[in-house]
């Protein structure tokens, strides 16, 4: 049996997103046998980490300068700005090194279950963004959820009126997806999406 130190490190790795009560446990027996070299350098990181991590005053980005570097890179478009729910989704996207422009991070998305209202959100901040100017095209990168598309549906109308264009990323079939695995609202968004051939 272990310690209660060594059992409530393993409890607050297991609470960590993609790893479970097993995973953690092994993740803390991996640290418990390195611990002179592994461990000691992950505290050191996690410290680091801890004191210089702050919000994006711009963007909304989680980094340790603000503002973040991504907001800062030279080399972005700045007149392309994505807008996604959260971080995570950030780092997802621009991960995958197909978006050049900038982003803006909501904080959420509206949910009337939830009481996440619009002034809950940096949906302000954003319309500051492209009331200044600058701006070409908001990419609108909500997940294909309900209370994902009836934020991009709100912003949308939010937007109507400035002098930029409005897309959406497109949903439906995924590559390689089989009509009979795919659930009634994917196929439907699909169908709705449709596009001439040729």
């Amino acid at each position: 049996m272990a310690s209660q130190e060594i059992e409530a490190l393993s409890a607050a790795l297991a609470r960590l997103p993609g790893l479970g009560p097993r995973s953690a446990r092994r993740a803390v027996l991996w640290l418990v046998k390195r611990r002179e070299t592994a461990l000691v350098q992950l505290l050191k990181t996690l410290e680091e980490v801890q004191a210089r991590l702050i919000e994006c005053d711009v963007c909304g980005n989680v980094d340790t300068t603000n503002p973040c570097g991504v907001c800062t890179d030279q080399r972005r478009d700045a007149r392309s700005l994505c807008v996604v729910e959260d971080v995570a989704d950030l780092w997802a996207l621009d991960r995958a090194k197909l978006f050049t422009g900038r982003y803006h991070v909501l904080g959420g998305r509206l949910s009337a279950l939830e009481g996440i209202r619009p002034e809950d959100l940096s949906i302000g901040k954003l319309l500051e963004r492209v009331e200044a100017g600058g701006i070409d095209e908001v990419v609108l990168a909500m997940n294909a959820t309900l209370e994902g598309q009836t934020t991009a549906h709100y912003i949308a109308e939010r937007l109507e009126g400035l002098p930029v264009r409005i897309t959406q990323l497109a949903h439906g079939l995924p590559v390689g997806g089989e009509l009979d695995y795919l659930d009634e609202g994917t196929l439907a968004q699909a169908l709705r999406a449709r596009r001439p051939v040729g």
